[in-house]
């Protein structure tokens, strides 16, 4: 063997061992190859091939196995030492970018890395494509593209103001990996970027900091300055998910990035506003709704979250001083208070009524009973009288409300505070009284009460009914709270005047949409939500008593001197003037008032948008509608709304219901809806619970003190910081190792091939990390194959037709366009885990398990004779690793640029050849080039090659041994494909020679067998291989370890007691031990036996 060779010979796939010889999963699991070629590299843990595995499988978790074979305890020991292996990866030495920004990286001034490091792998190629216009997408190109060849996807807009979770990353690999795969297939691609206004959020965000640094509300600025505090919040902190989405490696095109308050969305939004109204769908009107106290602010009926009380329950009420009763300050909810109404004109007698709202008797203008109620007959047309105010209350006759079995058969009714007794009170004409004030505290119409705090207000009316005689009791009984999903405030039933969208008619044709099939919802079992929640929609309130946001483009409009023209009085609705901007709106008033401009007052409403019409806009706000834009022509309708399936209605529905509506185009063909990521126990990722993730914390690594001072930083209370900790010291312990954006991306498409939810176990992602390195380390390795290798334009077809291919070639360009196959219709039918799978298998099984390994005498062997052979395998392994790299580029785009950039010929392919690989052709299967005979003789081989490896594993054969093998196959294709492929066996079963069905009689006796099928056995002649003595000694040993234990055991089930004392559980759990260390005991001597055997075999021949 020549220097070169022998170098070669020693070079690992994984730094620093000798290659793996497994040839798949089943191999290495049954019989771990002797070379121990899996570390990680340099600095890596080295994990089996088995636990990385494992880990990319989602198989980290060690089987429970009795100790049998090991000392009581080893096997929990090895499950903890794996779990720190596996989240053990060493950071690599700081790494500094010297790219210029937006320059090429040229690798041609650094040598490739021993091992894979993200930090520096992941650096410069983003400025780089993003510089070059690789993400860009010209109209004319997509205007000459029919609807099939074009790709356009708008990104779900994130809140302005925070940054992306692992949910957000989830999305990101998605919608990245399906863009990257459109722009490969040769699509007129566009991906376009933005970011959400978030209203209440931002406005919150903004308060809180200008009360931290001034002591300043935002009425103490003014609403001009607290605006534009806003956006200085926005330029100043409003980049940090641009720089997340970059280190993600999305390739949106950042020059069409939209902001929902830009000019260009902005002008959409009042041309939307406007539109609606002219067509009749958009009103003001004063109803009851959803209104949080702490926001001051209406809600939306989908923007409310319900938690269920079995009973009495005592809550925390962040817009309250506290409880003084209770020691934590919570005051009590889930009980139903009876108090009784004195009835005018019945001296003593009394109507008991039960709430379990204590406090809205004070907005009470009815009793209901029913009509057929005999107790009351004597009462109909009669009152009761308020007992704060002398309020005479009507009792009314009311059968749709009342069940005169359920209490006493009366009901309070507060048509103001309760969306049953508001629709009692229209039925009866009766009085609409509110008592709260926008933020909660009761006002003028609550006599003595008046200024109190709503559940303050409840305490106190409690005790002055009490004093009055009238409180008859309370009792445990359950309710439903509604809170509100944006402050965790507890909602209150409000009548408060808003504007209203009718959504009936743009409901129906989104239903009718998905029942004709014009849109398609993946998963399809989704459908059935959608249905339901459109079919029995409600109108859409949409304004928002904010500052922040698009203020709603209507003006209330008087003449002046005018009195008594309160635009909170519906009667004067027809006031309100909507208009395109304050010159069209002075316009309209001159008309509806007739009057001059002079004589005009006009006063825009204060209120603004719900953030939700904005966004529902998105698809075709940031193509420039309602103009008619050269991007609105040539990319809407989009393709593919990609998101989460928790803003199904918050976003998916209005989106469709607007394009129908203002375009009279759906948006965009498909919504495919990913899962929910959660955390490894399956809890939802939120700030309350500290379990949050920035994927830049798995990207560059974090430590466990970063992790728990960002725990402190933040709003969470004592206890939940403590409990929070607790977990992460537990998830991580020395923290979250830098995985890069690669492996995450990788890690989290994984797990779409999953139902709703993700549990995501940063193990899985660190399993990921190490396929990185195994990626990075066999394109090394395979390097030095090519080192000397010319490819050309054409090369696959080249090497196809050239008639030099073995059998091993011919498999590999089979396999490779079997994963070509399957990855596109994954991607197709957006089953992205099953992608990633087959990718990961290909690289994992078929290039690095078998190819390689085949391949290294033939390219060791540079003689004259072995030309062909040598070049066939070059031009296969380039082919193998050149499309292998594409095929993974759209989940993993950084390490495959890297990679792609160091192969050989690259430059010299002609003025054709891309210059990045995302500007590659994608791998398309070609039918011709697949070989299902040579797979065949392949899987034949490789069991036989499997079976190699467990006799020398059985005997403890030395690495370096070689040893005889004898194969006994039938005629036909098992022995064909073992004839033909002699020559690969002898590489892969590290064996001296192979011979296939010889005499019996050259068969020496000392030899071990293992049967591969009812049509093949192999055999192995150990005759000056094994130390008889050492391994007799080494079995005895272990025969005295487990006797030991045996006896115990037994002695303990021979103990008095035993029968009585022991649990049936643990008596079954003692005899399936007893009877596995018996069989160990009978094993061993039974392999004590066969050695002696055959070492006397040995010395009588």
């Amino acid at each position: 063997m020549s220097d070169e060779e022998a170098k070669l010979s020693a070079m690992s796939l994984e730094d620093g061992t000798t290659p793996a010889a497994a040839a798949s999963t089943e191999a290495s699991t049954a019989a771990p190859a002797e070379g121990g070629g899996d570390g990680a590299g340099d600095g890596e843990p080295k994990l089996s091939k088995k636990q990385m595995k494992k880990l990319a499988k989602g198989k980290g978790k060690e089987k429970k196995e009795k100790p049998i074979w090991n000392q009581p305890g080893e096997g929990k020991k090895k499950k903890q030492n794996d779990d720190k292996a596996a989240l053990s990866l060493p950071k690599a030495a700081d790494f500094v970018n010297l790219t210029p920004k937006g320059h090429k990286k040229d690798l041609s001034t650094q040598p490739m890395a021993d091992a894979y490091h993200p930090a520096a792998v992941e650096s410069a190629w983003q400025d780089w494509w993003e510089a070059s216009g690789y993400y860009s997408c010209d109209p004319s190109f997509a205007m000459g593209k029919p609807d099939s060849e074009k790709f356009v996807m708008v990104i779900p807009p994130p809140n302005v103001t925070g940054s992306l979770h692992l949910g957000h990353a989830l999305t990101a690999a998605v919608e990245d990996t399906l863009t990257r795969w459109h722009r490969m297939l040769g699509h007129a691609t566009l991906y376009v970027p933005g970011t959400d206004h978030a209203g209440i959020a931002t406005q919150s965000v903004v308060e809180k900091m200008i009360m931290k640094e001034s002591n300043l509300t935002r009425h103490d600025l003014g609403r001009e300055e607290f605006v534009k505090k806003v956006w200085e919040w926005k330029a100043e902190y409003g980049n940090r998910i641009t720089t997340q989405l970059r280190r993600l490696g999305s390739s949106v095109d950042w020059s069409r990035e939209r902001f929902t308050m830009d000019e260009m969305c902005s002008r959409a939004v009042i041309e939307a506003f406007n539109r609606f109204h002219e067509d009749g769908l958009l009103y003001r009107a004063e109803r009851l709704g959803n209104w949080s106290c702490a926001l001051k602010s209406a809600i939306s009926d989908i923007e409310v979250d319900y938690v269920d009380l079995e009973g009495r329950t005592f809550l925390e009420v962040k817009t309250h001083k506290g409880n003084p009763a209770d020691a934590k300050g919570r005051y009590e909810f889930g009980v139903l208070t009876s108090f009784a109404y004195p009835i005018e004109g019945l001296e003593g007698e009394r109507l008991i009524v039960a709430t379990t709202r204590l406090e809205t008797m004070l907005g009470d203008t009815a009793v209901a009973i029913h009509p057929e109620d005999s107790r009351y007959k004597h009462l109909h047309g009669k009152f009761v009288i308020h007992p704060f105010n002398g309020r005479r209350i009507p009792i009314v006759c009311d059968a749709e409300l009342v069940d005169m079995t359920f209490g006493t058969g009366a009901v309070k009714i507060t048509p103001a505070h309760d969306p049953n007794d508001y629709e009692c009170g229209k039925r009866h004409n009766l009085e609409f009284i509110t008592i709260l004030t926008p933020d909660g505290a009761i006002n003028h119409n609550g006599s003595q009460f008046e200024g109190m705090m709503r559940y303050d207000a409840r305490i106190a009316v409690e005790q002055e009914l009490v004093k009055l005689g009238l409180y008859v009791g309370k009792e445990p009984n359950k309710m439903r709270l509604g809170l509100c999903s944006r402050s965790g405030d507890i909602l209150e039933p409000m009548i408060t005047p808003q504007w209203y969208v009718n959504c009936t008619g743009m409901a129906k044709r989104s239903t009718d949409a998905v029942r004709n099939g014009e849109l398609k919802i993946v998963p399809a079992e989704h459908e059935k939500t959608w249905f339901q929640w459109l079919d029995n929609i409600r109108d859409w309130c949409v304004s928002r008593q904010l500052w922040w946001g698009h203020q709603i483009p209507a003006w209330f409009a008087t003449k002046k001197g005018e009195t008594g023209m309160s635009k909170m009085d519906m009667n004067n609705n027809d006031r309100w003037v909507v208009a395109r901007n304050e010159e069209d709106a002075i316009a309209k008033a001159e008309s509806l008032l007739g009057c001059s401009r002079e004589e005009l007052v006009l006063e825009r409403d204060e209120d603004v948008l719900d953030t939700w019409f904005s966004s529902g806009l998105f698809p075709f706000s940031v193509m420039g509608w309602p103009e008619q834009t050269d991007d609105l022509k040539a990319f809407y309708p989009t393709s593919l709304l990609e998101t989460g399936l928790d803003i199904l209605f918050f976003w998916v529905a209005r989106m469709v219901m607007m394009g129908l509506q203002l375009t009279d185009k759906l948006p965009f063909h498909t919504v495919y809806l990913h899962a929910m990521v959660r955390d490894k126990d399956g809890r939802k990722m939120s700030k309350s619970l500290g379990n949050v993730i920035d994927p830049l914390e798995v990207i560059s690594g974090c430590t466990l003190e970063t992790l728990l001072a960002k725990l402190d930083a933040g709003n969470l209370p004592a206890k939940e910081v403590a409990r929070a900790k607790k977990d992460q010291e537990a998830d991580f312990p020395d923290g979250i190792p830098e995985c890069g954006s690669d492996a995450l991306r990788f890690g989290l498409l994984a797990y779409t091939v999953q139902g709703r939810d993700v549990n995501l176990d940063m193990k899985r992602v660190v399993g990921y990390r190490l396929f990185c390195n195994k990626l990075w380390n066999a394109t090394r390795f395979a390097l030095q194959f090519v080192s000397d290798f010319q490819p050309t334009p054409n090369i696959l077809d080249e090497l196809m037709t050239s008639g030099k291919m073995a059998i091993r070639d011919k498999f590999m360009i089979s396999r490779l366009m079997a994963c070509c196959e399957t990855v596109n219709d994954c991607f197709a039918n957006y089953k992205f885990g099953d992608a990633q799978q087959a990718a990961h298998a290909y690289w994992m099984n078929d290039v690095c398990d078998v190819y390689l390994e085949l391949i290294k005498p033939v390219v060791y062997n540079t003689s004259d004779e072995n030309r062909d052979n040598r070049w066939a395998a070059q031009a296969t392994l380039w082919v193998a690793i050149e499309a292998g790299l594409r095929i993974l580029h759209p989940m993993m785009p950084f390490v495959t640029e890297e990679l792609w950039q160091r192969l050989p010929g690259r430059g010299t392919l002609g003025d054709s050849e891309p210059q990045s690989i995302m500007l590659c052709r994608y791998p398309e299967c070609n039918d011709a080039y697949k070989n299902l005979e040579c797979e065949e003789s392949m899987r034949i081989t490789m069991n036989i090659v499997r079976a190699c490896r467990s006799l020398r594993q059985q005997y403890n054969i030395a690495n370096m041994a070689l040893a005889q093998f004898f194969v006994r196959t039938v005629s036909g294709q098992p022995e064909d494909a073992v004839k033909s492929q002699t020559d690969d066996i002898i590489t892969l079963g590290k064996a001296s020679r192979v011979d296939i069905n010889c005499d019996e009689g050259s068969i020496p006796k000392s030899v071990g067998i293992v049967v591969v099928d009812e049509a093949t056995a192999v055999l192995m002649d150990i005759k000056g291989l094994v130390d008889y003595a050492a391994e007799i000694e080494k079995l005895e040993k272990q025969l005295v370890k487990t006797i030991g234990p045996m006896q115990q055991l037994e002695a303990r089930m021979a103990a008095p007691g035993y029968e009585g004392n022991v649990s049936d559980e643990l008596k079954a759990t003692n005899i399936e031990r007893l009877d596995a260390l018996k069989k160990k005991i009978a094993d061993v001597e039974d392999a004590i036996a066969n050695f002696k055997n055959l070492a006397a075999l040995e010395e009588a021949g």
